[in-house]
């Protein structure tokens, strides 16, 4: 079969590629290393916004620039942008009584965006079935819908490689894995490290603007 591949780009980051050496990503040698042998990867459509540059890492734009204009190199493969909006919440304090005010960044459109374009890819026939990569049950429906409306079946790779920041393992939605019609689970196995290191970019690369290559 042919799939489309939908990636929640923060998501697979945070959920198995945060402080991992994987981030130098080929999306879609990846995603085909998900998928039976045989079934073939037809499109590539990532999901991001672009982020800003903070006190701890002001650097963090230009590397991911680097990375979407790598991303566009391959063939197939399309960008697809939301936006972070900023808001100063007075929030409740962790460490004792009182609130305080606090900057707050929050990633907006990912998800209404792969679910337009899952959605619409199925509409059109644009593809025989699809593999979303992402751990967010907000996409149930979605999914769902692309299965019961138009027949096609939607499978899910959980990436849970990483932990959460209270150090738990990250586990896999239930109601996403109610909706899919197969389970992929990206995580800390041998198999899947192997899959991760096979699937890196070339180090140097080039486009219509010249020679770039992999940030430091």
């Amino acid at each position: 079969m042919r799939y489309n591949v939908y990636v929640d780009g923060f998501n697979l980051y945070y959920g198995a590629l945060r402080g991992r050496p994987y981030r130098w990503l080929d999306i879609r040698r990846f995603a085909q290393g998900l998928l039976r042998s045989g079934d073939e990867v037809r499109r590539v459509r990532y999901f991001t916004a672009e982020v800003r540059p903070s006190r701890g890492d002001p650097g963090a734009p230009e590397r991911q620039a680097a990375y979407l204009r790598a991303l566009r190199t391959l063939p197939g493969v399309s960008v697809h942008y939301g936006y972070f909006l900023a808001t100063r919440p007075t929030m409740p304090r962790a460490d004792g009584p009182g609130s305080v005010r606090v900057l707050k960044y929050e990633e907006k459109g990912t998800d209404v965006n792969l679910a337009t374009h899952l959605l619409l890819d199925a509409f059109d026939g644009d593809c025989e079935g699809a593999l979303v990569i992402s751990n967010d049950s907000d996409l149930t429906e979605p999914i769902r819908v692309v299965r019961e409306r138009f027949g096609r079946p939607v499978g899910v790779a959980f990436p849970i490689l990483n932990r959460n920041p209270d150090g738990r393992r990250r586990p896999p939605s239930n109601t996403l894995r109610s909706a899919a019609a197969f389970e992929r689970f990206v995580t800390d196995s041998r198999r899947h490290r192997r899959l991760l290191a096979a699937s890196q970019l070339p180090a140097a690369l080039a486009d219509a603007r010249g020679a770039f290559a992999r940030p430091a």
